[in-house]
Parts: C-alpha cells; structure tokens; sequence
C-alpha cells in the first residue's frame, strides 16, 4: 500500500469513528461530512424528491447556527464543503454562492428551536411516506418497524406549501416531546441529537411506512402486535450506540463507494 493509500485509509477511518461521536464531541468538519453522507444515502435509498427535502444539523458552539442543502443541487450533488451555514431565520452567515429554500427552513426552525436536544432534522417526500400520509389512521402497530414507534408518532395537519413563519408554533406543539412526525398529505419528520439517531429513526420509520403499504394491498386481516409488546419493543429498540453503528457501516459504504462527498 502506497503513502497516499494509507493516508487515505487513515482519513476515511477517522470519518467513521466520528460517527460514534456524541454531538459535544463533533467538529464542525465532523458534522458537515456526516450531513452530506446523509444527504447522498437518501438519494442512493431512492427517497429524494428532486431538489426538495431538507436535512439539517445544528453547528456545534454557542451560535445558532445550522447546515442546510443549497437549494437547486440534487442530494448526489451535495458534499460537505457546499452546504449552506445559516441561522434560525434562514439568513447567511457565511458566504455561499447557493441559495436555500425558505419553505423548508420553516419547518426544520420550528423543530430546532424549541427542542434543544432536536441537533438534526430530516424531512422527507418519499412515495410511502406521502401516502402514509394520507391515510386517515396513521402508523399501526402490525411490523417491526411501525411497532418501534408504539405512541411515539406526532401528526401535523397539512397547511399547503410551508411558507408561512406563523405555521412554526403549531409544528413545535404538535411535536411536543415526541421526536417523529407524520405531516399529514406532505411527508416525514424524524429528529435525533446526532445524525447518526434521525437517520436511523428516518429509515425505520420509512420502512415501517412502506411494509403498512404492502400489507394494506393484501386481503386479510391484519394480524396487530398488543400495546404492551409493541411498547416493551420500542423501548428495546431505543439505542443510540446501535443507530451510530449502524449509521457508520452506512458512511462506510458511501466512502467506498463514493467518496466525493467528504470534499
């Protein structure tokens, strides 16, 4: 192995342990290659809505400061030196030569601001999660996935494109202390205290929304898991050490894969 393949062995080494770090622990450099992975997994797992969709992350320090997409680049464009720093109005506050959407800041300020713990935000307009959406009884517990989130699903009425900064408070209230949301005909919201955790709750809940799908298409009755098991298996579940390990063997894949993102 040559000096530079080893260096870049070391490197990409360094970028997966990161994502064992606990939020305190992050650089801004560690935070901004996790949200761009993040961003390229999306569009790699099919669940990209164009340019639209946002996953954001709180810079670490005093400022309120977050990392959101440049509005125009598709997920497979996005690495981390192209996000865009701005502040929980959606303004600048670094020099970018991209824009942001403000429809989606909205929705991701809302939850930023008031759960201090909320680190990072994803917000997603996959097929099944708009047409979980748009069913009237939500997530039930019938899988493994959907039963993870047993009572742990917040909804919030759909009020047309998110550009009103007034709709914020109704988001931060119906999220209340839960940590996954349901915007009813829109999409899904999942929150974590690193990437690692959103991630993670992201692909379980979208799992769970596309398994209730397929099982909704069949002519049977659905065979419900009890409220008592299904809450036993969602506090089972709730392991920040597993999400981070798995999230890390997924930034593994994509720096092996492709790794244009960490630049």
């Amino acid at each position: 192995m040559s000096n530079h393949e080893k260096k870049v062995e070391a490197n990409h080494l360094e970028i997966e342990m990161s994502c064992m770090k606990d939020y305190n622990d992050l650089t801004e450099k560690d935070l901004r290659i996790q949200l761009a992975a993040s961003y390229r997994l999306v569009e790699k797992l099919g669940w990209s809505f164009l340019i639209f969709g946002h996953l954001t992350a709180r810079v670490p320090g005093s400022e309120k400061n977050f990392l959101i997409n440049p509005y125009g680049l598709m997920y497979d464009e996005i690495c981390a030196s192209n996000l865009v720093k701005i502040n929980l109005e959606g303004d600048k506050v670094e020099k970018s030569s991209w824009d942001v959407n403000p429809a989606g800041f909205i929705i991701h300020s809302a939850v930023h601001s008031s759960k201090s713990n909320a680190h990072c935000v994803m917000h997603t307009h996959t097929n099944a999660g708009m047409a979980m959406a748009a069913l009237k009884k939500g997530l039930i517990n019938i899988d493994f996935s959907g039963s993870a989130f047993h009572e742990r699903v917040a909804y919030h009425d759909f009020e047309g494109v998110t550009l009103r900064k007034d709709e914020c408070k109704r988001i931060a209230d119906d999220l209340g202390d839960k940590s996954i949301m349901i915007l009813k005909n829109h999409g899904l919201l999942t929150t974590g205290a690193t990437v690692a955790e959103a991630f993670m709750k992201l692909y379980t809940l979208e799992s769970a929304c596309q398994v209730q799908l397929l099982a909704r298409a069949c002519d049977e009755e659905y065979e419900f898991v009890p409220g008592d098991i299904a809450e036993n298996h969602a506090k089972d579940l709730k392991n920040a050490a597993s999400f981070k390990l798995a999230f890390r063997a997924l930034v593994r894949r994509m720096l092996r894969e492709d790794p244009s993102f960490i630049l």
